[in-house]
């Protein structure tokens, strides 16, 4: 994708996301299309936040923590706070999600058993079953 502006439908297909969630992060905030009367017209700028604001859905960021992280990069200093607080936030939500899938792992575990337990419990309803003739 170069400087080009990109219309609703273009942004829809090359991020695989829908019309409504374009004018949702619009409505938020997070992206600003240029207006052309009811045209939408999205630019590079608005193209690197929607990725941005798509990865931190998928790694379970909130749409305040996102916007946070995307302020940031209007201050003055190279980018150097929204860095130093995009990478604290990231180690939060990586510990966050430690946790979550130790938790994960161990229902995995106790579903198994409880399966197997499940089971050996059918094999020996089949065991008392007369055979068939």
């Amino acid at each position: 994708m170069t400087d080009e502006l990109m219309t609703i439908r273009q942004m829809c297909d090359a991020f695989e996301v829908t019309a409504r969630t374009l004018r949702f992060y619009e409505s938020k905030e997070l992206i600003s299309p240029l207006r052309d009367g009811q045209r939408r017209l999205y630019g590079r700028r608005d193209r690197a936040r929607l990725k941005l604001i798509l990865r931190g859905k998928r790694f379970g960021f909130s749409l305040e923590e996102i916007r946070q992280m995307l302020d940031l990069y209007d201050l003055d200093d190279g980018q150097e706070t929204q860095f130093r607080r995009t990478c604290e936030l990231a180690r939060e939500r990586l510990a966050v999600m430690e946790r979550q899938r130790l938790e994960l792992d161990d229902a995995i575990a106790e579903l198994r058993g409880q399966i197997s337990w499940g089971e050996r419990k059918l094999a020996d309803f089949d065991k008392r079953k007369p055979a068939a003739e």
